[in-house]
């Protein structure tokens, strides 16, 4: 008998050490301990990030100022990742000490009572945190070796010539930018016509911009009805009957709640687990968190997800997160788009980056800062797009936490030359 049993080894591991330090009984199953630390730090963010990183070193250096080329060594990048991750995963292990490992596939078939290993585990609580798996999309016959995920593109030691990508979120547009500027002609394919519709017409307008210029082409209005591997290559067929051959075709269309292992009647699920503002499911002292909600698919969420859950059970009292208050970034190249907050009010304030020379020899002079406030005058919310777009959008993450006004936002005096005074610009001209 646990205190708590964790299912999912991936951002659930940081509610499993607090709650094992302050005394519970702990237990967390995990289908492959290798993978202990989640998809963000095996085969998502943290190798992603990396690669981009060295992406935009590549595009850095083709600067005509800078003499001789560039090229990326796939080779090494990936022995550079392997390692990296390595020590990554061998340093979550250790702070896990207090936690048992259990390595297994869980299924969670009545209240309070998890299956493993033929084994049935009871705890009070129960918090899932399963994560999410990639969406193949009907008629795409995935193989792993020409048709294939972001999980291929991190094992990959060689680059290849030419590349499709299906699919404009964050992880199409992630690879369709270290692709690009590593050296790879790359068709990015859209199955609509907007990129980042949710956002601003202007970042769209410059995002796409940004894209083109990189070298990426841009098929829009193009959904596929079908994609196989064939002699001559990816046979791709479009809705509208055209098709085209490459030699290699990432499927980038979204991740799907893993949820197959809820098979209790009384934790209803929909396309995630359902859950209340606490993360509690309709089942009482059984939780769900990260990405097999489908909240929000985003590391950071998931990881302050558990660790509220785990303040709950601890009897602490926290208030309900709020969810839109995380930061939501994507890591395009060279610069990245991140907003945060509310985007939806009547007042805002547009700064163009080419104001600041700052951001001319920065691949900036096409950014934005968009500044949001509600009728009260309180900051609401930002969109950015600039380099490192992400850290920045920490700063009006701050601001809504709390709670200031433009009047405060307008006494805070940003370094110069940073792209962060573009921000202050934006909180004067509200």
């Amino acid at each position: 008998m646990y205190d708590i049993i964790f299912i999912g080894g991936g951002l659930n591991y940081a509610g499993a050490i607090v709650a094992a330090k302050n005394g519970k009984k702990v237990a967390l199953i995990e289908k492959d301990m290798k993978e202990l630390g989640g998809v963000c730090l095996h085969k998502g963010c943290i190798p992603s990030k990396m690669f981009l990183h060295y992406g935009n070193v590549v595009y850095e250096s083709q600067s005509d100022i800078l003499e001789n080329e560039t090229a990326l060594s796939m080779q090494k990048l990936f022995e550079k990742k392997t390692n990296l991750i390595e020590n990554a995963w061998k340093a979550v292990t250790k702070q896990c000490s207090h936690v048992e490992l259990i390595e297994g596939e869980a299924e969670l078939k009545e209240p309070h009572k998890v299956t493993v290993n033929d084994k049935v585990l009871e705890a009070e609580y129960i918090v899932m945190g399963a994560g999410s798996s990639p969406f193949i999309p009907e008629g795409i016959e995935y193989n792993g070796k020409d048709i294939i995920v972001s999980d291929e593109v991190l094992m990959m030691q060689e680059l290849p010539k030419k590349i499709a990508i299906y699919g404009v979120g964050a992880i199409g547009l992630e690879m369709a930018s270290f692709f690009a500027t590593a050296g790879t002609e790359v068709t990015l394919i859209n199955h609509g016509n907007t990129i980042l519709k949710h956002s601003n017409p202007l970042i769209q307008k410059e995002i796409k911009n940004q894209l083109e210029k990189i070298g990426v082409k841009i098929f829009e209005n193009h959904a596929i009805e079908m994609a196989k591997s064939t002699k001559k290559g990816v046979h791709i067929t479009f809705e509208d009957k055209s098709s085209i051959y490459m030699p290699l075709l990432l499927v980038a269309a979204g991740r799907r709640p893993n949820i197959d292992f809820v098979t209790c009647k009384d934790i209803h699920v929909e396309k995630g687990i359902v859950t209340d503002k606490f993360f509690e499911t309709t089942l009482p002292k059984h939780y769900a968190i990260g990405d097999c909600n489908g909240k929000l698919q985003l590391a950071h969420a998931a990881r302050a997800e558990v660790l509220n859950v785990v303040d709950r059970i601890l009897g602490k009292n926290p208030r309900p997160l709020n969810l839109d208050h995380v930061i939501k970034f994507i890591h395009t190249l060279p610069m990245s788009y991140a907003v945060v907050g509310s985007t939806d009010t009547e007042k805002s304030s547009v700064v163009p980056l080419n104001q600041f020379p700052y951001s001319f020899y920065n691949h900036a002079s096409d950014g934005l800062m968009i500044s949001y406030i509600d009728s009260e005058g309180f900051i609401a919310g930002a969109e950015i797009l600039a380099p490192n777009a992400e850290e920045l959008a920490a700063i009006v993450g701050m601001s809504l936490a709390g709670e200031m006004d433009v009047a405060q936002a307008k006494r805070t005096i940003f370094g110069h030359p940073t792209f962060s005074e573009a921000l202050e610009r934006t909180f004067f001209k509200l």
